[in-house]
């Protein structure tokens, strides 16, 4: 299954059986008062974040995601499509979470909620389903080294195969711009390089694979494996994305990202303290 389906794609399979779609959204955008038809809620914000974690959206141990998941529907043989409420955001968390987990038959709604809406599918008047109807029999098979912690990050930036990539903006990565979570630093991990999520977008359409493949070029060369980070993990995620489409496959996403690192990493950039 490919990574990312349009409007069109998704239109036509509404309704089929083994169809799960579900809305990813976090933030404001969370319960947003319309949905792709039968969407259901995965809940980034609550069940499918690590409660026990100081963190914020750390991902769930496999156990919780498996029954967050059958929640939803989510067998093993079903097709799975995710969109948020923004455009292409937190969809991509929840694609990368269904990657870890070993379910690869999922795909981001390129454009998400607002791409539908505008090509004149069509959409229900009420927000997304907490459960599904029925309890699916998903089997998680978690696979290895596609969230990293910190230790492994730390070795990444001094391996010389492995890029640093970071999905901030420009002026949070330079610490000219100050950190919406308290407590933490402004700035970089050192050795890290800078590409922002947003810059591998139009109108929050993701770009083609030929201009995905510049931008990852451009940051990183010609090392063989990205690890990707951003504020709390999940605009990583669209990094991850972008890399996937740009035909990159040795990808690895900090899950801790600079709420982690910038309360006691070491710092390039302005320090904000």
């Amino acid at each position: 299954m490919p990574p990312l389906v349009d409007a069109a794609w998704l239109a036509r399979r509404l309704g089929t059986p083994g169809l799960v779609v579900l809305d990813a959204s976090v933030g404001r955008a969370r319960g947003a008062a319309r949905r792709v038809p039968g969407a259901v809620r995965f809940d980034i914000d609550g069940e499918f974040s690590d409660p026990g974690s100081p963190l914020p959206h750390m991902s769930v141990g496999p156990g919780a995601f498996q029954s967050g998941a059958r929640s939803l529907g989510v067998d093993d043989r079903s097709t799975v499509v995710v969109y948020d409420a923004v455009g292409v955001y937190s969809s991509a968390r929840a694609w990368w979470m269904f990657r870890a987990a070993g379910f690869d038959r999922v795909a981001v709604l390129d454009g998400g909620l607002p791409a539908y809406s505008d090509a004149g599918m069509p959409v229900e008047d009420e927000p997304a389903a907490e459960r599904a109807d029925r309890r699916g029999d998903v089997t998680v098979r978690p696979r290895p080294g596609l969230f990293v912690g910190r230790a492994e990050v730390a070795e990444a930036l001094a391996d010389p195969r492995t890029a640093v990539v970071d999905a901030r903006t420009r002026e949070r990565f330079a610490g000219t711009a100050p950190e919406p979570r308290p407590g933490l630093r402004g700035g970089h991990m050192p050795g890290s390089v800078n590409l922002p999520f947003g810059g591998l977008q139009d109108g929050g359409r993701m770009r083609d694979a030929g201009r995905l493949r510049a931008a990852f070029q451009e940051v990183a060369g010609d090392r063989e494996r990205l690890v990707v980070s951003c504020g709390s993990g999940v605009t990583a995620c669209v990094l991850a994305l972008g890399a996937t489409l740009a035909g990159r496959t040795r990808i690895a996403v900090y899950d801790g990202s600079w709420s982690e690192w910038g309360l006691t990493g070491p710092v390039d950039g302005a320090d904000e303290g």
